[in-house]
């Protein structure tokens, strides 16, 4: 039997910036848990729910480090005006993944590289 994501966790230099930037182009909420700096992230009621924590070592070298995260959304076009909005940069532009949906990637404010995917509603594909 597979197994599945059950949690994830977002790295920050400055976490209010993070909280801020995941609140208002997700609408991610934030509850305070646990140690200093950390919190659990609230997607949705049935997704699945993260850690925002502060970051425990520098980020060195190149290329990714940790797994790569890809957040659903409904309309990739307006989440990119908002990640730009918000202080995020765009490090892929959206394009298509024929019967999946348009992907675009981005860096956060704190440097985590994350994709923005809107999916193909199923039937369409």
């Amino acid at each position: 039997m597979p197994n599945p994501v059950a949690h994830f966790a977002i790295h920050a230099d400055d976490c209010a910036r993070a909280k801020q930037f995941y609140g208002r182009v997700f609408g991610w909420t934030f509850e305070p848990w646990g140690p200093p700096e950390f919190w659990r992230v609230h997607t949705t009621p049935d997704g699945i729910h993260g850690a925002l924590q502060k970051r425990r070592a520098p980020v060195t070298g190149a290329g990714m480090i940790g797994f790569e995260c890809t957040i659903a959304v409904e309309d990739v076009a307006a989440t990119v005006a908002k990640i730009v909005a918000e202080g995020g940069e765009i490090t892929m532009p959206a394009f298509e993944i024929e019967g999946v949906g348009t992907l675009a990637m981005f860096r956060d404010t704190e440097g985590n590289v994350v994709g923005a995917m809107q999916y193909v509603a199923r039937g369409e594909a």
